[in-house]
């Protein structure tokens, strides 16, 4: 790890500096933001105990959840047997390139079968994405009414929104428009693109057992948050260099958040469920980071705002 990132990780985040001195209505907000991931926990929570967030969200997929759980389970039957024959084939030609063998991981030899748990593995993403087909139009509208209602249940209106204000005395510098970050937005924006991404590139850390969803919820954690926060940045009208400096400001804090929120939706099927209920934690902090967004802008109206300075990079 490069010097600069070991001391990003022990900095303190704009919303983290001076919140001994922040008013009491934000106390509890600040010591929230101090540990993202409980936001997805709680997102969680409320997902499954608030009845004005679970049941618009059930009674829009219901139908296309039950048609798509058949068809899953009618699929699963006819092809376990099928791919795990396959992976049997392919672990058996290279299990020094994969590292894994009949029973073993790198040596390691886990309580279960490495062809049994890869090929119930690969048949249940595969039901994910019957289930999915069955449910994409009305899970896209279930995640923006879990995020609308969650605003909505904290009593703010649009209003609310406020434009972007700078927290950062020398904000950190940012490249947004590079001939990667266009061909990137041009091309690997759309959600077939994000699905390829996904659901084929990453699919080789699948064969490892609980390592591999670790991984590959690692390398989506930064893209994984700022689409649960894309309707936060665009309540605000927030330019593309505006978030990149708000993200990069907060880089840990939306890394870890993203990670955890990727590490649930990864998982089988009921990941699905968890792409509503991390739209509610979003929201939620997304909330929080409005009302600290509005106490900087009353500070810096008074004069006595001090906010950090980036790093300046080591060489």
């Amino acid at each position: 790890m490069e010097p600069e990132s070991q001391s990003a990780m022990f900095e303190k985040s704009p919303t983290q500096v001076g919140r001994e001195n922040v008013p009491k209505s934000l106390k509890s907000a600040t010591m929230r933001m101090k540990f993202p991931p409980s936001y997805v926990i709680v997102g969680v929570y409320r997902l499954c105990t608030d009845k004005l967030l679970y049941k618009p969200a059930w009674d829009k997929c219901r139908h296309g959840a039950r048609r798509g759980m058949i068809a899953g389970l009618i699929w699963a039957i006819m092809a376990y047997r099928v791919q795990k024959k396959f992976i049997e084939l392919f672990l058996s030609n290279s299990p020094r390139i994969a590292g894994l063998s009949n029973d073993t991981i790198f040596g390691f030899k886990p309580p279960f079968s490495i062809h049994s748990y890869a090929a119930m593995l690969f048949v249940a993403s595969q039901v994910e994405m019957i289930l999915t087909f069955f449910l994409s139009r009305n899970m896209r509208i279930a995640r923006d009414r879990a995020w609308a209602q969650t605003v909505e249940s904290r009593g703010k209106g649009p209003e609310f929104w406020q434009p972007y204000v700078e927290e950062w005395s020398v904000p950190p510098r940012v490249l947004v428009d590079t001939p990667w970050s266009r061909f990137a937005k041009k091309y690997l924006g759309g959600p077939l693109a994000v699905f390829f991404v996904k659901k084929v590139l990453l699919l080789p850390f699948d064969l490892y057992p609980f390592i591999g969803i670790i991984i590959s919820s690692w390398l989506k954690a930064l893209s994984t948050a700022h689409v649960l926060h894309r309707r936060y940045f665009e309540a605000k009208k927030m330019t593309d260099i505006q978030v990149a400096t708000f993200m990069q400001e907060r880089k840990w804090d939306y890394r870890i958040f993203g990670f955890t929120a990727a590490l649930l939706e990864g998982l089988p099927i009921i990941g699905l469920v968890f792409q509503v209920s991390n739209r509610v934690g979003a929201a939620m902090w997304a909330h929080d980071l409005e009302k600290h967004q509005h106490y900087v802008r009353e500070e810096i109206m008074k004069g006595t705002w001090v906010g950090p300075a980036a790093r300046p990079k080591l060489e």
